[in-house]
């Protein structure tokens, strides 16, 4: 492909400056260290602050719970591959928060890990009731163990579960400290060397459990800085398309940035989908099926006691407008 959009930096930073953009100085964007995405290449290079005109300032977190609080807080205004829970939890609890995009789809690079000194398989995972898990509370990976749990008739009741970020489950589970732990990123991986998955990613999809990671922002800052989101969303669009001709050559940049080695970061983008803007425009996503998905979510986590009053519909919490306008430019 051609890079003309993308630089042509100073084509979109001309059309922001004559927007609100020309009001911020800087911005914070909320991301996660072993979590290697196309988009880090302009991350490390500098290239969203040439082509928004703005200085960007990323700032690490463990969880997308987290982020919806550092968002709360005023502290940052997007927020890169938030998982579908988290954003959940926080639209429901009426954060001004609003899901622009698809960040990255990742059935296999997010699941739970039995320790192989427990025995359990698929066979017999009832056999986890009454021990001690790790579960990151409020994330994709939670929505993802209690929707296999419930797949194998095990009783959440009988579980000592803690809340963890994947990377202290991941040493929890390795000191033998934990029957299961669940996560995502590099803290999975190290998951596994000390046990065994109960579902693959394809069984997961077979049974309805999708995950994938959102886009999302400020409301209220995105409202006055409509440009600016938009040639965050163009940059993103750019460096995903650019990294399927040009992968080999973005991939030690990549690494370097999400705190990984080379041969880990292939292998986890190996698991990474990342939709055109014309599938995330497509009915199947933003276009209604992404905020039917979002509802089910909700209800089902308000079922298991962590969300109080889901929203009667999460139409109103997905704004295609500013995807749109980013496919315009």
């Amino acid at each position: 492909m051609t890079h003309r959009r993308l630089f042509a930096a100073a084509g979109l930073s001309a059309a922001l400056s004559a927007g609100a953009a020309a009001a911020v100085e800087e911005i914070t964007v909320a991301y996660f260290l072993e979590w290697p995405t196309p988009n880090q290449y302009a991350q490390a290079q500098g290239l969203y602050d040439e082509a928004l005109g703005v200085r960007v300032n990323w700032r690490a977190f463990e969880t997308g719970v987290q982020m919806s609080a550092a968002m709360a807080s005023g502290a940052v205004q997007i927020l890169y591959s938030q998982g579908v829970p988290p954003f959940v939890i926080a639209s429901s609890a009426g954060l001004p928060i609003e899901l622009v995009g698809v960040a990255v789809t990742y059935d296999d690079n997010d699941n739970c890990v039995v320790h192989a000194s427990q025995g359990v398989t698929a066979a017999n995972a009832t056999d986890l009731e009454g021990k001690r898990v790790a579960v990151p509370l409020g994330t994709a990976a939670h929505y993802g163990f209690l929707k296999q749990m419930e797949h194998f008739g095990v009783d959440v009741s009988t579980l000592s579960v803690v809340d963890m970020p994947p990377a202290d489950g991941a040493a929890a589970l390795a000191r033998g400290d934990l029957a299961m732990a669940c996560g995502w990123g590099g803290g999975l991986r190290r998951m596994k060397e000390h046990g065994n998955v109960l579902l693959t990613g394809a069984e997961k999809r077979e049974l309805g459990i999708r995950i994938f990671d959102v886009v999302s922002v400020d409301s209220n800052f995105a409202a006055a800085n409509p440009e600016l989101i938009a040639g965050f969303l163009r940059v993103t669009e750019d460096m995903n398309r650019r990294f399927e001709s040009e992968r080999e050559a973005m991939l030690p940049v990549i690494s370097q940035a999400s705190g990984m080695d080379l041969d880990a970061t292939d292998e986890t983008l190996n698991g990474f989908g990342f939709p055109d803007m014309e599938t995330q425009l497509s009915d199947a996503w933003m276009g209604g099926g992404l905020q039917a998905f979002l509802k089910e979510v909700a209800d089902f986590f308000a079922e298991h006691g962590n969300v109080e009053s889901p929203l009667d519909s999460y139409d109103g919490v997905v704004n295609a407008t500013f995807m749109q306008k980013a496919a315009e430019m």
